[in-house]
This record gives C-alpha cells, sequence and structure tokens, in this order.
C-alpha cells in the first residue's frame, strides 16, 4: 500500500513558479515510478510528466517540457514537480501517482493516486 498526499499549489501570475511536492507512506516507495497528472475542469485527466524508480530517467507531455522537472528523494519518500513559465493553460488539479513497475509509465491506469492540489495561474 501507498499512499500519497500532495501540496505546494496555490495562486501565481502568468511567469511565475511553483514547487508541488507529494509526500509517499509505505516501505517500498522505491519499488514505484511515480507521475503527475493534471485535470483541469470540463477536461480529462492529462499525463504530464512520469519517472523511474531511480530517478534515473524522466518523460513530459510536450506542453510541459522545458518548463516543468520532475524530481523524487527516494530517503524522503517524496517526488517533485517544479513548474517554472508558467501559463494560465497550465491552470488545474494536479495529482501524483505511482506505478509498480521498473519502466517509465505515462497511462492512467496508475496503482495509486492522491487527492490533487490546485493551482491556478492569473494572466
Amino acid at each position: 500500500q501507498v499512499q500519497l498526499v500532495e501540496s505546494g499549489g496555490g495562486l501565481v501570475q502568468a511567469g511565475g513558479s511553483l514547487r508541488l511536492s507529494c509526500a509517499a507512506s509505505g516501505r517500498t516507495f522505491s519499488n514505484y515510478a511515480m507521475g503527475w497528472f493534471r485535470q483541469a475542469p470540463g477536461k480529462e485527466r492529462e499525463f504530464v510528466t512520469t519517472i523511474t524508480w531511480n530517478g534515473g530517467t524522466t518523460y513530459y507531455t510536450d506542453s510541459v517540457k522545458g518548463r516543468f522537472t520532475i524530481s523524487r528523494d527516494n530517503a524522503k519518500k517524496t517526488v517533485y514537480l517544479e513548474m517554472n513559465s508558467l501559463k494560465p493553460e497550465d491552470t488545474a488539479v494536479y495529482y501524483c501517482a505511482a506505478k509498480r513497475t521498473s519502466s517509465l509509465y505515462y497511462l492512467l491506469d496508475y496503482d495509486y493516486w492522491g487527492p490533487g492540489t490546485q493551482v491556478t495561474v492569473s494572466s
């Protein structure tokens, strides 16, 4: 079992930055690839980025490449999402998720999900 809790969301002006954190409980955090997803009002949940269990490989959706950075600290059982040059279209609830796999994983069928944190970017 893995429980996830996101934090760090808020209101920011366009061009600003936020750093999201996702704290995990459970003894086997390092067995899981981690991902960030987001869901804007009236839209489906979409993939943002993922990182392998050891942090060695990452993958991003095209719309955030060069602006967002995912990282993890297995000792702290935490995954981070550094978001720079934020745009109004980045406004959404951001979710972290865990998938028991040794690979990158960008589909929606993750094993565990956090409750989400709201990110609002004003123009």
